[in-house]
């Protein structure tokens, strides 16, 4: 079961990612934005940004690894459960929520 400590380690494979805070809790930034984060302990879970569809998608496969609330509903972010989140899944998410944050010349330096 992948832990935060595990989310650093991808977020820190990805280009000028920094370790830092976001909404007070412990988060990843790229160029000062933030794109993943720890929930407070009490509720829980890593927020990441992803698309609506991603989003719609990811809840409707039914995997208990997933998960929104009413605060998070309209808006781009997905709620992972990392006692239950597969690691290569996570990481592929990880990097999607970069890429959704990242400015276009890094985007555009890593796939080039």
């Amino acid at each position: 079961m992948p832990t935060w400590d595990d989310v650093v380690a991808i977020g820190r494979a990805l280009p000028q990612v920094q370790e830092s805070t976001w909404y007070a809790t412990p988060g990843l930034k790229v160029a000062g934005k933030g794109f993943a984060r720890l929930r407070t302990e009490a509720e829980g879970g890593l927020v990441l940004l992803c698309g609506l569809d991603e989003k719609a998608a990811l809840l409707a496969s039914g995997d208990p690894a997933f998960y929104t609330t009413p605060h998070y509903d309209g808006h781009g972010v997905i709620l992972v459960d990392l006692d239950r989140v597969d690691p290569r899944q996570l990481a592929e998410l990880v990097e999607q929520a970069w890429l959704a944050r990242a400015p276009a010349r890094l985007r555009d330096a890593r796939e080039g």
